[in-house]
Parts: structure tokens; C-alpha cells; sequence
């Protein structure tokens, strides 16, 4: 309260209700009297004035009324406004009770005042909000020099709550370079109606005709869980009225479901897959993870860093980040403590087939729970260079195994593939060896768990970044076979994914994750080229190059007898723990000869030795790069 008298707004805010105040009084006299007040009420008008004034005054004072910036009158200051002119005429009748009894002034007069004092105040609270809103600048009204910068005029596809959400903040922000035109949604029922003051139309289908008619400049499609075949055709709509557009990120990636007009982005081929919502155990998640010190390996790549960025969602003590490239570490550390405001961040630079260092490094932070992402995990390179792959994927492994076990880690995840079910390549090999020593491993204190999922979009080695590449050089883009098909998951979806079945394990399985539908690599192909404005075998040609060292056609989830069975999560199915002590000895006896041969860099030893200790493994004929000069492949996945 002191800081409000200090304040000189305070008082022209406390004139204007003051005047508002008298003006109520003397219209409820005008109305209780018919609009003839009588000589002698004068008197006892202007003898009401002051007490009325004073205490109105310090009561909304004393309620807080005079807080709230009138700019930006919301409705928890109305309903504030509301009480306090309630309780301002509770005090006055019962002041005039005890003073004068009641004596010449009418009681239907307090009654009426305070109502026409809320309307009132209310009033001119309201008129002022809309003085300052983009709705008084649609009508042509100006404040001041407000208004004067040029502003985009945005057209958004879709009525619902992401695009309310948007066109609150822009109304709110006398800054912002949008100003909200029209709304499309082809849901009827909502046409010619209005949101938050913004027509509403439709189809979509008439985007032209509206863009025209509202001149837009730009187009935002507010439509964050729209499946994928609906936004290829909201995209082919927006191409044809000839307006750049752009779109909001999937709910998936935004784990809290807030959206902000800073979100705004170009449609990327995530859009195009249109992958449903993931619907997350919150409670569960942060019952494992909150207040725990949690580390991920591999903390830099595309898998380990959106982990990161999920875990401190849920407010871990601290999170130790294991990384082999220096450069993937400090981004990783400075984007967590300058931009996501996490501090309780160590970094730790090494590689996790170093097993002093791994020991060091568990006995000094002592982590709870582990995120396993490092890995090699590009096929023809881990093909021609099979050594790298094991000792990577297969030793790093064993070593993060045996040191979370050593100390007392309570649960251990492993990053798995779909190229690990009846594997043709070395990667895929070296992963489901990694799964087999996970489930021969005996129970102990700490749960041991994989996650198996197929290619995530935008991760480091994948196609698109060539693709995009190669569509901005002009062509060609080269595709293996028109035939190959993928499995694909946003890296979000799939790093929510990752947490929740890490809530669910008890120790030994392998958690598959439900991929939806495979996508062709050639499709996907041209869903980029048409994103970039191009016409796919017309602006830009697509080259198909053969398959590569160690690929398949086709990829799976599982194998045939593995007999998975459903979670409690709609989206994660689980493998559970098989295999006896005599099978664990034979793991670990080819381990031993695996890692003989990956030191003698020989690649075809390490695949025989894969072989058996993986039957259905099919390795291809491909050499390893000391035995023919390196060649530039063709990118089909």
C-alpha cells in the first residue's frame, strides 16, 4: 500500500473513480425519483458525497483494486472490482445505520449504487484494455503514435486452442510483428462466428478466397496434432494461394503442451508424419527420476541431448553428461545452463569403452539412473569400419553394464534399433548383441532395460539432412531402391518414449516402441522437394543408387517368436527376460573372442564371431576399409 501512494498514477486513477462515484450516486437518485429529484435531496446528496468517496477510496485500496494496470484488466480484476463495491456499500449502510438510523435516506438507494458503481469503474477499466488492443487499432482508433510499425498480417488455419493461445499473445503484445486477420477451420459450426474477436471461416479449401479477401501476407497453421495425410493437403492448400506459411511444433515435442508465437516454424517432413500426441505417466516418470543425480552417455548426439532436454523437465538433483566429442559437450552444457536455466550440470569428456574412466566417473557422482545413447550407428560406416562399431557399441556397453552394477545404479537404459531384429549389417548386430548380454545378465540391484525403435527424424546421419542438402544444390537426390521403406518417429516422441519405459522396466527386458507405418524413402524424398517449393522428376530429380553395404529393404520391430507381449502404455510393447546361466557363460565367452578380433581390426573374424553369437545375424559381403580405398555411398536411410 505504500508503494501505490507513492505512485502518482494511483491518483488520477483514485480522480477518475472519485467522479464515477458521485456519478452513481446522483444517477440512482435520478432513477429512485423518476428523473425529478427533489429541492431538498440536494442537500443530502452533496452530505453523502464525501463518505461515500472516502469510503469506496480506502476500500478498494485496501482489496488491492488499484494493483492492476488497467491496460491489462482481466477478469480476476473485475471479480476484485465486484467485491470490493460490494463491501464498500456493506460499510456504508452500516455506517448510516449506526449514525443516523437510516433517518431521510432511502435504503434502495446503497443497494442500487453499488451496482451501478461496478459498472461504472468497470467500465471505464474495460474501455481503456480496449484503447490499448489490436481491436481498437481494426476500428481505426490510435493512442498516441501506438500502431505506426508495419505488421504482418497472419491468417491462421485452425480455430481451436493452439490458435486462441496464439492470438492472446499477440493481442496482448503492442509489439508484435503479427496482426490476426481471420481464422480457417472446417469445422461448421464455427463459421461465422468469431475467437477472442477474430472472424472465423471456412473450409480450408477457400484459403484463397480468404487471403484475398482479409489480405493476408502470411499463413500459420495452427493445427499442432493433425495427422499427417491432413497436413499434406493443408500444405498443398497454402501452396496454392501462393502465401508463405509456416506452422506450430507437434505436441509431442512440447512436452507441457504450451505454445507461443515464438514456436512459429517452417513445415518440416515431422509435420508430414503426423505422429499422435504421446500421452506420458507424469507421476511415474518423476517418481524415478526427480531429485535423482541421472547420467546420459552420449549426451551430445541427436538421441542423448533430446533426453537431457526431457529429464530436466522433471527436475533431477544434477545430470552427469558423458560425451566423446568436445565440441557436442559444450553445446550441450551451455544450452542446459544459459538457455534452459538447469545448473546442476556436469560434464564429463571421455568415451564409455574406457573402463577406469567410467569407474572414476560412477564413483565420484554416483548416478541413479543411466541413459545409455552412445553408439556408432551408421550403417555403411560401421560396415566398413567394424572394429569402431563393436568396441563402440558392444564394449562401451558391457563397460557402462558392469560399472552402473558395480555401483549400485538403480536403473540402467539402453538405446536400441529395429536393425538389431534378424540384423544384415554390423550395426545391427552389435546392438542386439548388446540386448542379448543385457538379458543374460543374472538380477541384481539394478534394473537393466532396452528400448528398440526405428530411424528417428533429424538425427545425426540421417537422410533428410542430405536430402536437403542435395535439394538446395539443385539435384539430383539419390534414393537406394523405390522400394526401401523405414520406420520413423519424431526424436522427441522418441525420447519421452525412452523415459516412460524406463518407469516400466523391472530388470531384463527389451521395450519396443510402436512405430506406426512405414514411410518409402522415396516418398519421403519428394514430401521434401515439395516443401521446398520444388517439383519432384520435374525441378529436381531423384537418382535410385542400389542398396549400400550391409542394408535391407525392409527393417522390422520384431523377430518372428519373440514372443512381445502389450504395457500398461498403448505405444510400448515389452520382451521380457529369457536365457539361463550356461547361455550366459557362451555370451560372455564370445564377447571374449569379439573383442580379440576387434583389436586385430579384423572384419571378418568380428563377423563370424557375431555370427554365432547371433544365429539369425546375416552378414553382408562387404569389405572393411583396410581392404579396398574408401568410396562415396549413396544415402537411402
Amino acid at each position: 500500500m505504500h508503494n501505490q501512494l507513492r505512485n502518482p498514477h494511483f491518483y488520477v486513477l483514485a480522480a477518475v473513480d472519485a467522479a464515477m462515484f458521485v456519478v452513481s450516486l446522483l444517477f440512482v437518485y435520478s432513477v429512485r425519483f423518476s428523473l425529478a429529484i427533489p429541492q431538498g435531496e440536494y442537500h443530502r446528496i452533496a452530505a453523502m458525497i464525501p463518505w461515500f468517496i472516502g469510503a469506496k477510496i480506502l476500500t478498494f485500496l485496501f482489496m488491492g483494486v488499484y494493483r492492476g494496470m488497467w491496460r491489462y484488466t482481466s477478469f480476476a480484476d473485475i471479480q476484485k472490482l465486484f467485491e470490493a463495491s460490494l463491501l464498500a456499500s456493506l460499510i456504508l449502510i452500516a455506517g448510516f445505520t449506526v449514525g443516523t438510523s437510516f433517518q431521510g435516506y432511502p435504503r434502495s438507494v446503497f443497494i442500487a449504487d453499488s451496482i451501478f458503481t461496478f459498472f461504472l469503474c468497470g467500465g471505464i477499466r474495460a474501455a481503456i484494455r480496449w484503447i490499448h488492443s489490436p481491436n481498437a487499432r481494426l476500428a481505426g482508433f490510435r493512442l498516441g503514435n501506438r500502431g505506426t510499425t508495419p505488421r504482418t498480417r497472419l491468417l491462421i488455419i485452425g480455430a481451436g486452442d493452439a490458435a486462441d493461445k496464439i492470438i492472446r499473445e499477440v493481442q496482448g503484445n503492442p509489439r508484435s510483428p503479427y496482426e490476426i486477420v481471420c481464422c480457417l477451420d472446417d469445422d461448421n459450426t464455427k463459421h461465422h462466428r468469431s475467437l477472442l474477436g477474430i472472424p472465423v471461416h471456412g473450409p480450408t479449401g477457400r484459403l484463397r478466397h480468404y487471403a484475398k479477401r482479409f489480405d493476408a501476407q502470411e499463413i500459420l497453421i495452427a493445427m499442432p496434432s493433425v495427422g499427417g495425410d491432413r497436413m499434406r493437403a493443408i500444405v498443398e492448400v497454402c501452396k496454392e494461394a501462393g502465401k508463405p506459411f509456416k506452422t506450430l511444433p507437434s505436441l509431442t515435442s512440447l512436452i507441457d503442451g504450451n505454445v507461443t508465437i515464438n514456436d512459429l516454424r517452417p513445415v518440416n517432413f515431422e509435420d508430414l508424419l503426423g505422429r499422435p500426441p504421446v500421452k506420458l505417466d507424469l507421476a511415474g516418470i518423476g517418481h524415478y527420476l526427480a531429485g535423482k543425480v541421472v547420467a546420459v552417455t552420449g549426451a551430445g548426439g541427436s538421441i542423448g541431448s533430446e533426453l537431457c532436454r526431457q529429464i530436466i523437465r522433471f527436475k533431477p538433483a544434477s545430470l552427469v553428461l558423458i560425451e566423446g566429442s568436445e565440441y557436442n559437450l559444450y553445446r550441450m552444457e551451455m544450452e542446459l545452463r544459459m538457455e534452459r536455466k538447469f545448473p546442476n550440470v556436469f560434464p564429463a569428456m571421455g568415451r564409455v569403452q574406457d573402463r577406469s574412466l567410467m569407474e572414476r566417473i560412477f564413483a565420484h557422482y554416483r548416478p541413479q539412473v543411466v541413459f545409455h545413447a552412445a553408439a556408432c550407428k551408421h550403417v555403411p560406416m560401421v560396415e566398413m569400419n567394424p572394429w569402431e562399431g563393436v568396441y563402440n557399441n558392444v564394449v562401451g556397453s558391457h563397460v557402462v553394464m558392469d560399472t552402473a552394477e558395480k555401483y549400485g545404479v538403480e536403473r540402467c537404459v539402453f538405446i536400441s534399433t529395429d536393425k538389431a531384429v534378424r540384423p544384415t549389417n554390423v550395426m545391427g548386430a552389435s546392438k542386439r548383441a548388446v540386448e542379448i548380454l543385457l538379458q543374460s545378465r543374472p538380477p541384481n540391484g539394478t534394473r537393466f532395460m532396452a528400448v528398440r525403435f526405428g530411424n528417428v527424424v533429424g538425427s545425426s546421419g540421417s537422410a533428410i539432412p542430405l536430402f536437403q542438402s542435395q535439394i538446395k544444390a539443385g539435384g539430383p537426390v539419390t534414393v537406394t531402391h523405390p522400394e526401401m521403406t523405414r520406420y520413423f518417429m519424431t526424436i522427441p516422441e522418441a525420447c519421452q518414449l525412452v523415459l516412460q519405459a524406463g518407469s516400466l522396466g523391472e530388470g531384463g527386458e527389451i521395450f519396443i516402441l510402436e512405430m506406426g507405418t512405414p514411410v518409402k524413402i522415396a516418398d519421403m524424398a519428394r514430401d521434401l522437394i515439395r516443401l521446398s517449393g520444388k517439383e519432384p522428376d520435374r525441378d529436381i530429380q531423384i537418382v535410385y543408387t542400389g542398396l549400400r553395404p550391409g542394408e535391407k529393404l525392409y527393417e522390422e520391430l520384431i523377430t518372428h517368436g519373440e514372443g512381445i507381449v502389450q504395457t500398461v502404455h498403448e505405444k510400448i510393447m515389452v520382451l521380457r527376460r529369457n536365457g539361463s546361466e550356461s547361455h550366459r557363460v557362451e555370451i560372455l565367452g564370445h564377447l571374449e573372442t569379439l573383442v580379440r578380433d576387434t583389436n586385430a581390426h579384423d572384419a571378418g573374424r568380428i563377423k563370424a564371431t557375431l555370427n554365432r553369437m547371433i544365429p539369425e545375424y546375416m552378414p553382408s559381403a562387404a569389405v572393411s576399409v583396410l581392404c579396398q580405398p574408401g568410396h562415396v555411398e549413396a544415402i537411402g536411410a
